[in-house]
């Protein structure tokens, strides 16, 4: 099994039984098979955007090709889709510029998408490559993320900076980006709050972290993660709107993938917001965060030999 098979095996056999229903007894691809195809993205939630675009450029490689197999058909999909998710056009995937050091990553996302949880797994991958990793534990909303960022940071057995509930998140942010610095640690990851009351909240809270930080570090965040809960479909569109008015996002990690027939949200979103992907979520377990490899993805979503009966 692929390494991200697992992660997206619910989309896939959702796809292709709605796929190959249209296409059985048919000699070339016809309206009917091409409206299938769109219900069959559109239901995995690719947004509907996202799947025209698809289903426009698959009309004129039709109009062009005329008869197709199924095997041919699915292979070019794939090669529309991956189109879609490769913004930088780099083969391989680079997670981090180690170069900076601290590399600086603030973490934000509502609360309930795995945000802390993906820390606490980032924190876990990054020292099994040798980093030294601080973490910060800036939610200081709830005395529940402070314990949980906790037990992560005793699991990976890196250092955590922490203050009383309901202390300011910029201090600490600002206290765990100077004891990055101090102890020469490579990485400070900065937990932050899940939900604040609206937007301009959020955007206050975020920038005042951010200005504290670029005090100890002038360049800081050089990420901003956002975690999104790829089970929940067109909420993480909803999400990743929010979070990309109120800042500068610049990657995203896509969790719970693997109990859900709606992997297409992740093509959907980096369309939509050319946002990449940087990781993704696919278990519960320490070493199930992946670094995002946008062509094995694509592979692992349209592989037919296991699915076609």
């Amino acid at each position: 099994m692929g390494l991200f098979d697992k992660g997206v095996q619910k989309t896939k056999q959702n796809f292709f039984q709605k796929l190959s229903r249209a296409i059985v007894g048919k000699s070339k691809v016809d309206d009917d098979v091409l409206d299938a195809i769109e219900e069959a993205l559109v239901s995995s939630d690719m947004g509907v955007d996202t799947t025209l675009k698809v289903i426009e450029n698959l009309e004129e490689r039709v109009e062009r090709d005329k008869y197709m197999s199924f095997e041919e058909l699915v292979g070019i999909l794939g090669d529309e889709i991956f189109k879609l998710i490769d913004l930088d056009g780099k083969k391989d995937p680079v997670a981090f510029d180690f170069s900076k050091k601290p590399y600086v990553i603030m973490v934000v996302g509502v609360n309930g998408v795995g945000k802390t949880t993906t820390i606490g797994k980032l924190a876990t991958m990054l020292k099994a490559q040798g980093k030294k990793v601080i973490l910060g534990a800036a939610d200081t909303f709830r005395a529940a993320a402070v314990d949980q960022l906790q037990i992560w940071a005793d699991r990976a057995g890196v250092d955590i900076v922490k203050q009383d509930m309901g202390s300011d998140p910029a201090s600490v942010a600002f206290d765990t980006v100077k004891a990055a610095v101090a102890r020469g640690a490579d990485v400070a990851i900065i937990d932050t709050a899940g939900r604040l009351h609206n937007r301009i909240d959020l955007m206050n809270e975020l920038t005042k972290i951010r200005n504290v930080m670029r005090k100890v570090v002038p360049d800081a965040p050089h990420d901003v993660l956002l975690v999104l809960d790829g089970s929940t479909g067109q909420n993480a569109f909803q999400q990743a709107k929010e979070f990309s008015r109120a800042t500068d996002v610049t990657s995203l990690a896509v969790t719970k993938l693997d109990g859900s027939a709606k992997g297409g949200v992740v093509i959907g979103i980096v369309d939509q917001f050319k946002i990449p992907i940087k990781f993704i979520g696919i278990g519960e377990g320490k070493d199930d965060l992946k670094i995002f490899d946008k062509r094995e993805f694509v592979s692992s979503l349209f592989t037919i030999d296991d699915l076609k009966k």
